[in-house]
């Protein structure tokens, strides 16, 4: 079994990847640092005794995210999962011109990332006729929550398109909405760590839904701390 995980040496991304991985899944991983890779890569390797493809890799430009799916597309026969997680949060309003580069950095990274990765990885997926594709999406894409909302809705609207697209295919889409998790994004906050959800409970609701019979597919999940959102 083999499963792809961009932006997966921090946060939600290194938690699916250490799940994954745990049960015998091959992973491919991404990061802007290479000694991140190589750290995880490692890890991972000396850990479960799995095959690990590592690369150091800008998601935000198009033909760096290319080239990583046409490394592992070479290497790899055929791909289980595609977990699409990269993507950057920077807190700036649409309606201020100084924003602009910080608005086209948010589209890039969380959503043209995700469909030129898919797109590179998809005709592996149809050929196989199975396979699954998680998008990372976020409780901003259901809530006008600044520029930041505006990249991720379109990455709902895209999983919600996609899913259309390749369900006879035999290929699930899902769309991952989280709330607050504790990743290093939150370090520093004045609020308890007891307060947000754990990472490793996001990476279990995927294994979980992907582990569901092909006869169902989860089109969307909302995760929120149980306390409300922050």
């Amino acid at each position: 079994m083999n499963a792809i995980i961009t932006g997966a040496t921090k946060g939600i991304g290194r938690a699916v990847a250490e799940l994954f991985a745990q049960n015998g899944f091959n992973v491919a991983i991404c990061s802007r640092t290479q000694t991140d890779v190589d750290a995880l890569k490692k890890h991972l390797e000396d850990t479960y005794s799995i095959e690990v493809i590592g690369q150091v890799v800008d998601m935000s430009k198009k033909d760096a995210v290319k080239n990583f799916a046409a490394a592992i597309v070479k290497q790899w026969a055929s791909i289980d999962i595609l977990v699409n997680n990269a993507g950057v949060f920077i807190p700036c309003e649409l309606a201020q011109s100084e924003n602009e580069s910080a608005f086209e950095m948010m589209m890039d990274l969380n959503l043209y990332s995700t469909y030129y990765m898919t797109q590179s990885i998809l005709p592996s997926m149809i050929t196989q006729k199975k396979g699954h594709i998680f998008n990372m999406c976020s409780i901003a894409s259901i809530m006008p929550y600044g520029a930041y909302a505006v990249s991720k809705h379109a990455m709902l609207g895209f999983s919600k398109v996609l899913r259309e697209e390749v369900k006879d295919k035999g290929i699930r889409v899902t769309a991952v909405m989280p709330g607050a998790t504790y990743t290093a994004s939150w370090e520093g906050t004045d609020l308890p760590e007891e307060r947000f959800m754990k990472a490793e409970d996001i990476a279990q609701t995927l294994l979980d839904i992907y582990n569901l019979s092909d006869r169902t597919v989860v089109e969307e999940i909302l995760l929120r701390p149980q306390l409300g959102d922050i």
